[in-house]
């Protein structure tokens, strides 16, 4: 069973950046995608980032395209997404997210995903 444990979230203002990590307990790690969901209140949650299991091949959801990066290392069992140029309209629970099966293709929606974390708060204030 795996384990996931966000960190890194805050408040900052408009235009600025934060870096969340995820750390992943359990066996497999670099064979599974990871990614990144976030849920804002009253609101859906969304898919804004994959990585597939080797992290040569990433996707996003267009509203990030351009200021969010995420990256992995599967020596360390961790998963990072960099924020910059950040907006009100980012400020949202961010869940730690693995793909449900191994060896997949990269991850691109909610429905790819099979466990997540417990979630960090980003705050973007205008």
């Amino acid at each position: 069973q795996v384990q996931l444990v966000e960190s890194g979230g805050g408040l900052v203002q408009a235009g600025g950046s934060l870096r969340l990590s995820c750390a992943a307990s359990g066996r497999g790690f670099g064979a599974y995608g990871m990614g990144w969901l976030r849920q804002a209140p009253g609101k859906e949650r969304e898919f804004v980032t994959g990585i597939d299991w080797s992290g040569g091949s990433t996707s996003y959801v267009e509203s990030v395209k351009g200021r969010f990066t995420i990256s992995r290392d599967n020596a360390k069992n961790t998963v990072s997404l960099q924020m910059n140029s950040l907006k009100p309209e980012d400020t949202a629970v961010y869940y730690c997210a693995r793909q449900f099966s191994p060896w997949m293709v990269t991850p691109r929606t909610v429905a790819d995903f099979g466990s997540w974390g417990q979630g960090t708060q980003v705050t973007v204030s205008s």
